[in-house]
């Protein structure tokens, strides 16, 4: 049996993050949809399941249209079973990952990211699977004293550290 492997660029705003994970029922849809709504009250979010039998559709939820829309395209664009593919504004991951976290069906995590990302997947005439991500750029070089400084004082600035 050949396996082939593809990579496909999520489609998204720069200013939006993303969460992109493993799951392994249709209930997830309304669960993910549950906890995110009750790890921070008023969010922005569309998220997209990749059915993987039955009818194998895209299901999907979310509370801002235009993120849904999204969810729904990236998710039939990465088109491999299970996954789930969820986009946030004005919320960082950290915020709702937690909740993710305690969702039963939820398996795991690929990333969670503002960057671009490049989803890497092994395709085979049974279906793809998830084989990682690439997330962002390699690094240009070593933290230097200004750049501990500044990363210090952007955590502060979003509230995280005192």
């Amino acid at each position: 049996m050949a396996v082939n492997f593809i990579s496909v660029t999520i489609r998204k705003p720069d200013t939006v993050n993303l969460i992109l994970g493993q799951a392994h029922f249709i209930k997830t849809v309304e669960d993910l949809h549950e906890a995110l709504v009750t790890a921070v009250p008023g969010i922005a979010f569309g998220l997209a399941f990749c059915e993987s039998s039955g009818p194998c559709l895209v299901r999907w939820s979310g509370t801002d249209q235009e993120l849904v829309e999204l969810a729904r395209n990236n998710a039939q664009a990465i088109g491999a079973g299970h996954s789930f593919l969820i986009f946030l504004r004005s919320c960082f991951p950290i915020n709702v990952l937690p909740a993710i976290r305690q969702v039963p069906e939820v398996c795991g995590i690929y990333c969670a990211t503002a960057n671009q990302v490049e989803v890497i997947l092994a395709e085979t005439p049974h279906g793809r699977g998830i084989v990682g991500v690439v997330d962002g750029h390699p690094p240009k070089g070593i933290e230097q004293e200004s750049d501990i400084a500044e990363r210090k004082a952007l955590l502060r600035q979003f509230g995280y550290k005192l």
